[in-house]
Formats: structure tokens, sequence, C-alpha cells
């Protein structure tokens, strides 16, 4: 764990945490402006907006030259070689339903790849972190993904896109194996499902369409706890897809979405 990593995962979880804490009281006030972005179904709050605010100010004034590229439209480049993804709120529809699944994620690269990563669960008060060969951790505890082998025992979490066409698809796929998996969740966060990944409350977790913010930040949580990361095809993770697991479930699960009508 290098000293930039350190200093970074410290900041990042000192702004989740602020954002969070802004983000939860006000849901617990009630919600007074709630628009839509790509679709009807797709959400966004005026808490999404003032927690990217205050973490993008926070980032301004402790790392002026870094670059941060945010859900909610922040495109700020820098010099310093830092790039921080921000995800104000991820699972807006949770928070919208105040239901408990909802974080805020934060996490940064360099030309290395993520160099730390925060994804803060406020109404649970669950702080995930890791820096890049640090290790991950549950609020200040070592974590460490399940050692599930055999794909009818898994626990498979997965999500739907906001565009009504992709969900029927994904759907139609979950049709297709869910008599070969233990059960199938869906929760709404992609963020919160990979950490549940890296501390062994899921087997694996499968998603398309998802953007850098969406996991960055718990994409090296997942890898630091023990995971394999991949896209559905099993490669490097380079475009908008991504599958999680444990290293020996992971081939089992790029087989069973390209014989379920994946990739």
């Amino acid at each position: 764990m290098t000293d930039l990593g350190t200093d970074l995962v410290a900041l990042a979880e000192k702004l989740a945490r602020s954002a969070g804490s802004l983000a939860l009281a006000g849901r617990k006030k009630g919600l007074t402006e709630v628009d839509t972005k790509s679709t009807a179904t797709d959400m966004v709050t005026e808490f999404d907006r003032a927690s990217e605010r205050l973490i993008v100010d926070g980032l301004i004034e402790s790392r002026p030259h870094d670059a941060i590229v945010g859900e909610e439209g922040t495109s700020r480049d820098g010099t310093s070689g830092i790039s921080w993804f921000v995800d104000p709120i991820d699972g807006t529809t949770n928070f919208f339903y105040d239901l408990p699944n909802w974080c805020v994620s934060i996490g940064a690269k360099d030309a290395g790849g993520t160099v730390c990563g925060v994804v803060y669960v406020p109404a649970l008060d669950e702080m995930f972190t890791a820096t890049r060969g640090g290790g991950a951790w549950l609020n200040g505890k070592q974590i460490h993904c399940g050692s599930i082998a055999e794909l009818s025992q898994a626990l498979i979490c997965t999500g739907f896109n906001y565009d009504s066409s992709n969900r029927v698809a994904q759907a139609e796929r979950i049709l297709r194996y869910i008599d070969k998996v233990r059960d199938v969740r869906r929760f709404g966060a992609a963020a919160i499902d990979i950490c549940y990944v890296a501390c062994g409350r899921l087997d694996g977790y499968y998603e398309e369409y998802l953007w850098p913010w969406d996991y960055v930040a718990a994409d090296l949580i997942a890898r630091e706890a023990g995971c394999r990361t991949g896209d559905l095809t099993g490669a490097p993770i380079d475009n908008r897809d991504v599958l999680i697991s444990n290293p020996t479930l992971f081939p089992q699960l790029v087989t069973l979405i390209r014989e379920s009508g994946g990739k």
C-alpha cells in the first residue's frame, strides 16, 4: 500500500461519509426535486446533485490538479495523472423509495490502474475501502470473497438496464439459468452488489450497460478481497459489462451467461 493510496483513500472516505450523511439526512426530511434522465425509470434527485457537488468541491480543494468524472455531469480535466470517478448516489431508485441499498462510490485511477476505492452505504453505516495492494476492508475489518466452488450452490446477483427492451432480454436470460444456481438476487446498486461479492454475502455478480463511476471503486475492493473481475466474456473490464466472483466460479459464470444468451 503506497503513501499515495493511503492519502487518497482517506480523502475519499471522508468525502463519501460527508456526502452520504447529507443525502441520508435529506432523504429523511423528504424529496422535493425528482427528475428523469435517459428513461422515465432513470431518476435523479436534488441529493444526487448535492452529493456530487460536495464531493467535487472537496476533491478540488484538496487536490486541485486531479481530473474528476461524475455521474451527474462533472467532467474536469487534470494534470496530476490522477482521475476520480464519482457516483454520488448509486441506487437512486432505492433512495427514492427509502430502501437502504444505495451508496456513495468514489474511486481514483492513475496510469497503473485503480489506486483506491471507497463505497459507503449510509443507511447501514457500512464503509467498504481498498487501496491497490493493501487489501479490502469493511468498517476497518479485512474482508475476503467466498469460496463456493459449485455453480449449483452459488447465489448470483445481477441488475437491469433502464431501457425496457434490454430489461426484457436480461430477464429472459435469467429464465434460462435459474435452475442451474442456488438463487438470484437483484438489489439495485452495482457498487454495493460488487462489494457484497467481495465480503462473501454473494457468490457472483454480473451486469451490462454500466458506467465507470458505477464500478471503478468497487472493482478494486473486489479484487483486493480475492475476486476475479472481468467482462461477460472473461476478458478484462474495458467496456460497460462487468462480472465478479471468486476465481473458481468465474469461468463457470462466463459459460453460464454465454449459454443463457449472453455476449
